[in-house]
């Protein structure tokens, strides 16, 4: 067994994802494709490792390098992406580009290396931080089974929004996802991403990338992106502008995101991670699913404590304060020189 980098080569691409489409604890954010988001749209340096046998590629790991003043200096699998860490069907593979994952952040000398595993890796050499949980499940088999698998309060809420004279369109639009996005994200006192971003996200995953809008009198009022993989929807950007709130927008467009999903054949929601108790964690639990703990694990290199970027940190309380007081096309410029750290 070998551990070799892979450098967006076309033609080891294409072995690198068919492999991750066959791979049992792969996801979406294996991808090959996330190499070229992270060096091209955000500028970062890629460091994706594959362990091959006898020239078949038998493991993946994907690592980008972050370095800022403001954030500190990481190594990460993968930045921008709920999921990470090793690929493989094999315990010996996983511990291979584990160590050589931990090595390489030595030799670049990185405050940390974060992998965002899944599943719990028993390294010894790792240490777990779990804050984050994700929701998923089935799909039901039509749009009344689907709504019968909400709990009860929430499927209230869907059939009040299915009175409200919405409608969805499901299509290629990001800039149409990006505006409802970086307004709704605004008012959480966040950073957006660059507007490319989103774009480069269609560009890259084509068919397995789309957007479902709401519009209430022609006007957006809600708006998602979304990946898709193997049986699995995964929702991942989306926000409403405030009138969203009393239109109950959001909760139609995810209702009619599975819905739609479900007709094109998949089987799974991902509804992606949240932090632990957080709003957006107690929104996901009322649909009826459960949390399944994410398990975070870190080795520090130069830092001495688990680093901790999240927006309940009492020092960063102030600036989303005042980031919410910004006028939107301020926040539209100068976000992105912020948030391609904060992924």
């Amino acid at each position: 067994m070998v551990v070799e980098r892979f450098n967006g080569e076309a033609e080891l691409a294409k072995h690198w994802d068919s492999f991750v489409a066959q791979c049992g604890n792969a996801t979406f954010f294996h991808l090959s494709g996330w190499l070229q988001i992270n060096q091209q749209v955000m500028g970062h340096k890629g460091h994706y490792l594959y362990a091959s046998e006898q020239g078949n590629i038998v493991g993946v790991l994907p690592l980008v390098e972050q370095k800022s003043a403001l954030f500190g200096h990481a190594l990460i699998s993968t930045p921008f992406c709920v999921y990470g860490g090793v690929a493989s069907d094999s315990a010996e593979v996983r511990r291979k580009l584990e160590d050589a994952a931990i090595e390489l952040a030595h030799k670049l000398q990185v405050d940390y290396l974060e992998l965002r595993n899944k599943e719990a890796s028993d390294n010894p050499r790792l240490t777990e931080k779990c804050a984050h949980s994700y929701f998923a499940w089935p799909l039901g088999e039509d749009p009344d089974a689907i709504l019968a698998g909400v709990k009860k309060k929430q499927r209230a809420v869907i059939r009040h929004s299915l009175k409200n004279d919405l409608s969805f369109r499901v299509d290629k639009d990001t800039d149409t996802a990006y505006t409802v996005y970086s307004e709704s994200v605004r008012n959480l006192g966040t950073p957006v991403f660059p507007k490319d971003y989103f774009k480069a996200l269609k560009q890259v995953f084509t068919d397995n990338c789309n957007v479902l809008t709401v519009e209430h009198q022609g006007q957006p009022v809600s708006s998602v992106l979304n990946f898709y993989f193997r049986d699995q929807v995964l929702p991942y950007y989306g926000g409403g502008v405030p009138a969203a709130r009393d239109l109950k927008s959001n909760d139609f467009m995810y209702y009619q995101l599975m819905c739609d999903a479900r007709a094109r054949g998949y089987q799974h929601y991902d509804f992606g991670r949240s932090k632990d108790d957080s709003g957006a964690y107690k929104y996901k639990k009322h649909w009826g699913m459960e949390p399944v703990s994410l398990h975070y694990q870190f080795h520090l290199v130069k830092a001495r404590e688990l680093p901790n970027l999240s927006p309940n940190n009492p020092k960063y309380q102030l600036f989303i304060k005042l980031w919410q007081k910004l006028p939107l096309w301020l926040s539209r410029t100068i976000g992105p020189l912020l948030s391609r750290y904060l992924g």
